[in-house]
């Protein structure tokens, strides 16, 4: 049997970044688990922190993995170690992916992304914190 994953990322602005990723992966808030008055509590938010410290997201479908959204009191300093995929359909021809990658970076970008750099097959992007992501098509 196959485990669930949750995903989680330390930023400085959970809000912008929460919403953000709402945005590129169609996600919606966290609805609470039973017995936690929100989803951020479900999530184990730090105590006596405030609502704005945190984000718990979830795929409406519930296919994909959770994503959990911290305040954390210090910037990124180095490259991730661990990052997300954004994939468009990977169907038609190599030029058809292709458009496909570049419209989602376009509309990435005007949720706040960056575009750092181009590759053949993704685009690395970075989320408003500087949280790396590429954008790509999924396997034909």
């Amino acid at each position: 049997m196959a485990v669930a994953i949750d995903l989680t990322l330390y930023c400085e602005n959970a809000r912008l970044v929460a919403e953000f990723w709402k945005t590129a992966l169609g996600y919606v808030d966290e609805v609470p688990a039973a017995g936690h008055a929100t989803g951020e509590e479900s999530f184990a938010l730090p105590a006596g922190g405030a609502e704005d410290d945190g984000a718990c997201l979830r795929d409406p479908e519930g296919a994909g993995p959770r994503l959990s959204i911290f305040r954390v009191p210090e910037r990124k300093t180095a490259e991730n170690r661990l990052h997300i995929d954004v994939r468009v359909p990977g169907d038609g021809t190599a030029a058809d992916r292709w458009e496909r990658i570049r419209a989602e970076a376009a509309r990435l970008v005007r949720a706040g992304g960056t575009i750092l750099e181009a590759f053949d097959d993704h685009i690395l992007m970075a989320d408003p914190e500087d949280n790396e992501f590429r954008v790509t098509a999924s396997p034909a």
